[in-house]
């Protein structure tokens, strides 16, 4: 499951691992490091730190696919992490979610790929430039990354959230995780992707860095925290809710970077 890395651990030593994520967002995983450092590749900066004695780059991105997977390629081709992680926050499109909950990825779409017609989108799958063959829509969460999340979140005790009723305890579940270009503040499109891919939350980066990653060979999970019901009050609800939801989902990727093979 997990690449070799000779060329950047030593013998012995754990492999090394990848985080990317949103700068505002991914920065609640970067305090967690120790012993930080900085490197720029073409640019970019990355923030490099140890997390229970494995080494862990951190690579911040803007907004949307394209920057995403500019920054995952990066990473993968310069740091050579053995799996790679990305943390940040997402829109709730299974009703029974809310801020602060957690959804682990074991799928994700993009949602935005296919043709558009007058009766609505339909989406195809996207074709590998290494194998020339076609990806799933739905690609399925690597099954050690996922295993490792699990057990992350059995033995983990999040915050008493925020909530409209008061604070509620976050749940950590298991969900479709989709992937476009546009913010989802509409709830019609909201419910479409539900009933349409199975959606759990909705976010603009995930996927593409999953895409990137599989062109590579590198495993990769999407974790994120809920902030907003993907409606007309999704951007005010973003901004109410994203630094603990940020500090959320960091705390379910850390906690699955330390319970890596």
């Amino acid at each position: 499951m997990l690449v070799c890395l000779a060329s950047a651990t030593a013998a012995g030593a754990q492999a090394r691992v990848g985080v990317v994520g949103i700068a505002a967002e991914v920065i609640a995983v970067e305090q967690r490091l120790k012993d930080v450092r900085d490197v720029t590749v073409r640019g970019i900066t990355f923030r490099i730190g140890t997390l229970d004695g494995r080494e862990v780059a951190v690579g911040r991105s803007g907004t949307g696919k394209v920057n995403a997977a500019i920054v995952a390629t990066l990473l993968v081709s310069h740091f050579d992490p053995a799996a790679l992680l990305f943390s940040g926050t997402a829109g709730a499109i299974d009703h029974t979610l809310f801020p602060g909950d957690v959804v682990i990825g074991a799928a994700v779409a993009q949602h935005d790929t296919g043709i558009v017609t007058p009766a609505g989108t339909q989406r195809r799958p996207l074709r590998s430039t290494v194998t020339g063959e076609l990806d799933p829509i739905l690609l399925p969460a690597p099954p050690a990354l996922l295993t490792a999340a699990r057990a992350a979140a059995a033995g983990l005790k999040l915050p008493r959230a925020l909530a409209d009723d008061g604070k509620r305890v976050p749940r950590v579940v298991e969900g479709v995780i989709v992937t476009g270009d546009t913010f989802i503040a509409d709830a019609g499109k909201r419910d479409e992707l539900r009933a349409n891919l199975g959606a759990a939350a909705v976010e603009m980066e995930g996927a593409a860095v999953v895409q990137a990653c599989r062109t590579f060979a590198v495993p990769c999970l999407v974790i994120r925290s809920i902030t907003d019901r993907a409606d007309g009050s999704a951007s005010g609800s973003y901004d109410r809710f994203r630094d603990a939801a940020s500090e959320n989902a960091a705390a379910v990727v850390t906690a699955t970077i330390t319970r890596l093979p």
